[in-house]
């Protein structure tokens, strides 16, 4: 009867915290963490052994139980260790940056300025500005020249950074009066026109659209056909491009990101193959595929734009490649020699804003053009 107890006791307090071992597990799936679930089973079976031993009062076969856990738990590790290699895996995306280093008028922002007060100030009716991440730094010095001085959030103000894709959404909304981004992708332009209004850009500035790959990668340039052939999926081998005999994992952006739109016009008619997918759980239970950040895999490769690679996120584990054997720099860019050259613009959309011609005039003019230099860029016609 002693021992019918004795069983029964023990049921019941596994019982009892399996609720909370369940309870686990599922906040790990939704946070996305999911790769400790083997772990936390391994805590509870060892729980429940070493209540077992307790309970019975089997200690002369106590270093089996100990064992026993112990197995368990380096099993579960197997499984939890390269996952949690791969999710501390240096990681390039767009909110890694800390905008706030570059914020209009604060006392150590980055943001460049004019060595003497600019020809223009906007004192009322501030133009509400959004924009890329890349182009923020660009844009807080134009405001740092002729606005206000005040406090101006990066996430709520006259002077937001939303990145690209939040950014046209606002102008074509009427919540932004001009952005500063890389041309429209098809779905934005369609965007406008299906509430009445018509994009204007102007041209302000030049940029290379840059490939990198892990610091460790020998490969070191690539040709337009080569990285075309890599991101249609007909070149999927390092060692097709002089590399390793490794598969290439080549890393894309969500779509309507600037950087995405710039792939999509680099390719042309050239299809551009399903990028890579990482599962994540979401909050109705399903298992959905989503676009994967780009991961620095020996094997992997990705793209963004040079002023924010170099400067703002400044990953020394990456290599810029070279294209054609031309290395992307601000001279390769000027000269027109890096062939993958592109131009940002200053977007309207019909703002009735009084003040919205008369600041891109200035942003065009010597002084504008001047902060755009100053910061890193190519500016326009040069």
């Amino acid at each position: 009867m002693q021992t019918v107890w004795g069983v029964l006791s023990v049921l019941f307090i596994w019982a009892l915290v399996l609720p909370f071992a369940g309870i686990a597990a599922i906040l790990l799936f939704i946070s996305n963490k999911g790769f400790f679930v083997p772990l936390v089973i391994a805590a509870y079976i060892s729980f429940a052994g070493m209540l077992v031993m307790a309970r019975f009062e089997l200690f002369n076969y106590k270093k089996y139980f100990w064992l026993g856990a112990a197995s368990l738990v380096a099993v579960s590790l197997l499984f939890t260790i390269p996952a949690v290699y791969e999710k501390t895996r240096p990681v390039i995306t767009d909110g890694q940056v800390e905008l706030a280093a570059y914020q209009p008028f604060e006392k150590e922002t980055k943001a460049v300025f004019l060595e003497k007060p600019a020809s223009l100030n906007i004192e009322d009716d501030l133009p509400i500005i959004d924009g890329a991440t890349a182009l923020y730094p660009i844009y807080a010095a134009f405001a740092q020249a002729v606005y206000p001085e005040k406090e101006y959030q990066p996430d709520d103000s006259e002077v937001m950074s939303n990145r690209t894709g939040a950014a046209y959404t606002n102008l074509i909304n009427g919540k932004a009066d001009i952005i500063f981004a890389l041309g429209p992708s098809t779905t934005q332009l369609n965007q406008a026109e299906s509430v009445g209004k018509k994009l204007k850009l102007t041209p302000i500035g030049k940029e290379a659209f840059v490939f990198f790959v892990n610091s460790k990668n020998p490969v070191k340039s690539l040709t337009e056909d080569e990285i075309k052939g890599i991101y249609s999926g007909e070149i999927t081998n390092w060692k097709d491009v002089g590399g390793k005999d490794e598969g290439i994992r080549a890393f894309q952006r969500p779509e309507n990101s600037g950087s995405q739109t710039a792939l999509q016009n680099f390719m042309g008619f050239t299809p551009i193959m399903k990028p890579p997918t990482e599962d994540v759980m979401s909050l109705m239970g399903t298992v959905i595929g989503e676009v994967s950040d780009y991961k620095n895999h020996k094997n992997a490769i990705g793209y963004t734009f040079r002023y924010y690679s170099t400067q703002m996120v400044k990953n020394n584990k990456i290599r810029l490649l070279c294209v054609n054997a031309v290395e992307p720099t601000v001279d390769t860019i000027r000269l027109g020699d890096y062939p993958i050259t592109n131009e940002f613009y200053a977007v309207t959309a019909g703002s009735d804003n009084p003040h919205v011609e008369a600041f891109i005039e200035w942003v065009l003019s010597d002084e504008g053009q001047e902060i755009v230099e100053k910061t890193g860029y190519v500016p326009v016609g040069k």
